[in-house]
């Protein structure tokens, strides 16, 4: 299986819900929600490739990197790479129907242990879609980890202690779907969450705490006051709210403001293993991937969601020998142009 073949098979089978475009930016799909484009304008997507586009890497060659490490570990979980697929729920109407909720969820998340390394399971308004995240793990496809709307705190407890015990290494929750319509109107209710609440859940849960969707430095150190475990930079693929700034812009004033206190994982426009290596240089720990691996799981189930990983791995691999980077935990800044 290859990444042409993938893309021809996923585009058949979206029909239309993504174009599946030779550059994947938010241009074709600009206001596209439900579906796979960006909020409005689709300005905040764009932003996003944009901003990662505009850093440049430098070209060394002289020095004695040949075989770099690509393994980490983030959050007491052992990675093959910094890679971990972002949370993608509503697939029916997002995708119009590519997949079953269940489905889906098993393709990220076996296709994630094939690569070696992990998933991240999706929440919405119906229960099917967080439930389909804790079926795959009870299925034996791998583990999981849970990103849940940010509902009344309690329920959040509830919900993340449930999959702690279904084998979840970690939770989150994604802070950026706080004003979410479909959440809303079906009668759940989601918002923002004081550092209190933060606290709250965090005292009432046992396996690592996530919160994704931080786009400042003061919400950041809110995070790590609270005792959450890491943050995801994030404006949520440009669906939460239009013409926020990309988060290749904003990762470098979140890391100096809260480096080595919390890990720091990032999303946005990230599409190849030199978009990975340059989120690593500005600040990040590991990134978060969603709508490439959305096309393997579409276009191949777990295995096209594998091929994408291990071609993002080689891209990695040849970029950090081309940067003279030795160790995707030490990416040196003066890496960037």
């Amino acid at each position: 299986m290859d990444w042409q073949t993938l893309k021809a098979q996923a585009r058949e089978k979206f029909r239309g819900a993504c174009r599946v475009c030779p550059t994947c930016n938010g241009i074709a799909c600009a206001g596209e929600v439900p579906g796979m484009g960006g909020l409005g304008t689709g300005a905040a997507f764009r932003n996003n490739v944009e901003a990662l586009a505009g850093f440049r890497l430098n070209l060394r060659t002289i020095h004695n990197v040949h075989s770099p490490k690509l393994s980490c570990r983030i959050l007491g979980i052992d990675l093959a790479m910094p890679v971990i697929a972002a949370a993608i729920g509503g697939i029916g109407f997002n995708m119009n129907g590519a997949m079953t909720e269940e489905d889906y969820a098993a393709a990220i998340v076996a296709g994630c242990r094939q690569a070696g390394t992990v998933g991240m399971t999706g929440d919405g308004p119906k229960p099917e879609v967080f439930e389909a995240g804790i079926k795959a793990m009870a299925a034996g496809h791998g583990p999981a980890i849970p990103i849940i709307k940010p509902r009344d705190a309690a329920k959040i407890v509830e919900m993340a202690n449930r999959a702690a015990a279904a084998g979840a290494p970690a939770f989150g929750i994604d802070i950026d779907a706080a004003a979410l319509i479909n959440m809303t109107n079906a009668g759940q209710k989601v918002g923002p969450k004081t550092q209190d609440e933060l606290a709250y859940i965090k005292r009432h849960t046992t396996i690592p705490f996530i919160v994704k969707g931080i786009m400042t430095p003061d919400e950041a150190e809110a995070c790590c006051a609270a005792g959450v475990d890491a943050i995801v930079v994030s404006n949520h693929g440009g669906r939460a709210l239009d013409h926020t700034p990309g988060t290749a812009q904003v990762l470098p004033y979140i890391a100096e403001m809260v480096k080595g206190k919390i890990t720091i994982l990032v999303d946005g426009g990230i599409r190849s293993g030199a978009d990975i290596l340059k989120m690593l240089a500005l600040g990040a720990d590991a990134v978060l991937i969603g709508r490439p691996l959305a096309i393997g799981a579409v276009g191949g189930g777990a295995d096209g969601v594998a091929t994408v990983l291990n071609k993002l791995a080689g891209e990695l691999r040849a970029a950090m020998v081309l940067t003279g980077t030795a160790d995707v935990a030490a990416v040196k800044e003066d890496i960037i142009w």
